[in-house]
């Protein structure tokens, strides 16, 4: 009885033990990447390349759901990942093929930041964001606000994960003369501004 109890706690630490270290190799890969970190998204063109493998070696975009196709490996998750971590991923799996694979993964193209201003703004359309762009400079891009502007903006956020669509009224004024100015919000990729 006794026996059998210490073999039940020997497997139950031993199964502890190596959720710990899986869990602590999962931390060391994001570690090793800068706190801001480019996240890959969908549309954006990537290069992946495997040393002394040119055959390996492609160009791809990220696909609607979020993964590319490499050879032998198939479809990968790429969308959500920062470039290193998807070199760890495509890394661990090419070691089932080539010996010491040396992979590198490139962003070519930048296609997932995109911001959307329409209304009454000279130049309504679609346009890339900035790092930490915000609100006022996404309204300088489209060329500023017409004579009809109210001078509010709406901003329209996706909802992520499952969240409803979140809807934001900005009074212009109130940036420009410093009594809100963190209503001159940072932008997130997606974000539409409307300006009524």
């Amino acid at each position: 009885m006794k026996t059998l109890a210490l073999s039940r706690i020997a497997a139950v630490l031993l199964v502890l033990l190596c959720g710990a270290a899986s869990a602590q190799t999962a931390t060391t890969r994001t570690e090793q990447d800068p706190p801001n970190a480019y996240q890959i998204g969908l549309g954006d063109v990537l290069e992946v390349s495997v040393w002394k493998n040119p055959e390996l070696t492609v160009t791809v975009p990220v696909r609607p759901d979020g993964r590319i196709s490499v050879p032998l490996l198939g479809d990968v998750q790429a969308a959500g990942m920062t470039p290193l971590a998807l070199k760890a991923t495509l890394t661990d799996g090419y070691k089932e093929y080539v010996t010491a694979p040396g992979v590198s993964v490139v962003v070519k193209e930048i296609h997932s930041r995109k911001i959307y201003v329409t209304g009454e703004v000279a130049h309504p359309g679609t346009y890339d964001l900035e790092p930490r762009g915000k609100l006022m400079q996404a309204l300088a891009l489209a060329g500023g606000l017409t004579p009809y502007a109210r001078g509010r903006v709406v901003l329209l956020r996706d909802g992520r994960d499952g969240r409803q669509e979140k809807r934001m009224e900005v009074e212009l004024k109130s940036i420009i003369n410093g009594k809100k100015p963190e209503d001159n919000i940072l932008l997130q990729p997606g974000d539409t501004l409307v300006v009524p």
